[in-house]
């Protein structure tokens, strides 16, 4: 590194309301020591490098959460690549070839249950001791509505559809921000052109969504999304979002939208056929429209999102 810095470490999935809390106590403590802030990460998350089969589903992208880092005010983050090495790593190992010696580190901000090196063998109480160079500050749980604020909590409101609890804890809603790409045109054909997003990953939710669409201009844009592996028109499919925005037919191919889920309205299921599904598909927008309709009537404090760059 070009200059000693302050860092924190982790995986940072989701950025919620815990994450927003360290990123801001960092930014904080670099410039009360005249350091540059800065994060280490990993990709891909450690759960997938050791057991991707049941490893849990990622709330963020790579590009979103270098992308809050930046908003929070972030000089620097360090993507290590999680491999077999790195894995193998001891704890002290960590602690000076990479923390010391690689990154000249001068301070560090982890979380009170921060585990670190092979087998996870380090702890908070272990880097303090360690550290030859570095100050160690342990920052404390942050809890929303007496519940602790982490990634595994957000996952279970998303798994449940709870988008309310999991907005609490984002500090926003959650939104899955993309590039659209051109897809089957299978919806054209059914009457609902949409707009695909692809996902490298296993989303936290599935289903049929009320959604809002940011990117298309100001302002957001409303309309009703699937999320899910299609099991209708597709065997075996890789997840997908397809959105299909109303009142809007422009193309915007190759744009990034951010698709903010805003209320369920039912799961994904299979259809004997495509008339059957383009009727449902008929319904749900309706459904959305009159969900969105009474809400404009008795409105309610919205919760910020970022829009995309």
């Amino acid at each position: 590194m070009d200059q000693s810095i302050a860092l924190t470490i982790g995986n940072f999935d989701g950025i919620h309301r815990g994450h927003q809390a360290m990123l801001a106590r960092l930014c904080e403590g670099a410039d009360d020591l005249r350091l540059r802030p800065a994060v280490l990460t990993f990709e891909p998350h450690p759960r997938e490098f050791f057991a991707p089969d049941s490893a849990p589903p990622r709330l963020s992208t790579l590009r979103s959460k270098l992308d809050a880092f930046r908003a929070f005010g972030v000089a620097a983050t360090i993507v290590a690549r999680f491999d077999a090495r790195l894995a193998a790593l001891s704890p002290e190992a960590f602690i000076h070839d990479v923390l010391e010696k690689r990154l000249d580190t001068r301070w560090v901000l982890v979380g009170d249950d921060f585990r670190f090196g092979k087998g996870r063998g380090g702890d908070l109480a272990l880097l303090r001791s360690k550290a030859r160079q570095f100050s160690v500050e342990g920052m404390r749980t942050v809890a929303i509505d007496n519940e602790r604020a982490s990634s595994s909590a957000v996952r279970e409101a998303l798994r449940d559809a709870d988008l309310p609890r999991a907005a609490a804890l984002l500090g926003r809603p959650y939104a899955i921000t993309g590039r659209v790409a051109h897809g089957d045109k299978r919806g054209r054909a059914l009457g609902f052109p949409t707009a695909n997003v692809p996902l490298a990953h296993r989303p936290p939710l599935t289903g049929i969504f009320a959604v809002r669409v940011h990117g298309l201009g100001k302002p957001a844009r409303t309309g009703v999304a699937s999320l899910g592996v299609r099991p209708t028109v597709k065997d075996d499919a890789k997840p997908l979002l397809e959105v299909f925005v109303f009142d809007f037919n422009d193309v915007i191919y190759g744009r990034r939208i951010t698709v903010e889920f805003v209320r369920k309205l039912r799961d994904e299921e299979r259809f004997p056929d495509l008339d059957t599904l383009a009727r449902q598909i008929q319904l749900d927008a309706e459904q959305a429209r009159a969900f969105f309709a009474d809400e404009e009537s008795c409105p309610t404090t919205p919760r910020p999102i970022t829009s995309p760059r």
